[in-house]
């Protein structure tokens, strides 16, 4: 490991520090296919009097269901726009193994509108709430890390849901 590793790792640690998962969810991915992961995601206002940016979107998670040597790596689409992410991404690929998976972002802006976090974080779960939506969590970070918010939702999904997916597997007989 090189002195540069130890900075992009402070940054990392940093940035995945001030992203909040404010309404988490609690279902587990599907074994095989793909599942979908609704979110909002309320970043912080860029300047002083500026309103919140809340963003309504979804990320879908697909497994193959045959494992080959092409898709062994995990793969993201519409989640970053700057190098900083994509090093701090490339950080932690390096130190995880999440392979065969492939992440597809999408995205607009929501019509809720708010002044604070605080105020919006409200907003939507008391909306979420009066729909009895259960699967759509609330995320909230700085602006300029909207796609690693949205990196560690989906990565928290993933790892939460691998007892029940082996749990499946072993169903299945494909384990011991």
């Amino acid at each position: 490991m090189s002195f540069d590793d130890f900075g992009v790792e402070r940054r990392f640690h940093e940035a995945w520090d001030a992203i909040r998962i404010a309404r988490p969810v609690s279902f587990s991915l599907f074994t095989f296919g793909e599942t979908e992961l609704p979110y909002y995601l309320v970043c912080h206002p860029q300047s002083e009097g500026a309103t919140v940016k809340i963003t309504e979107g979804e990320i879908k998670v697909t497994r193959p269901m045959l494992i080959t040597p092409d898709n062994m790596d995990a793969e993201f689409r519409n989640f970053f726009e700057s190098q900083e992410e994509h090093e701090m991404v490339q950080f932690l690929m390096k130190r995880t193994v999440i392979p065969q998976l492939k992440f597809d972002n999408t995205s607009h802006s929501s019509d809720i509108r708010s002044d604070s976090v605080e105020e919006a974080v409200a907003l939507l779960n008391r909306k979420l709430d009066a729909e009895e939506q259960e699967r759509v969590a609330v995320l909230t970070a700085p602006p300029e890390l909207a796609g690693i918010a949205l990196l560690r939702y989906a990565l928290e999904r993933v790892i939460e849901s691998q007892p029940h997916n082996v749990q499946e597997l072993r169903e299945r007989g494909f384990l011991p």
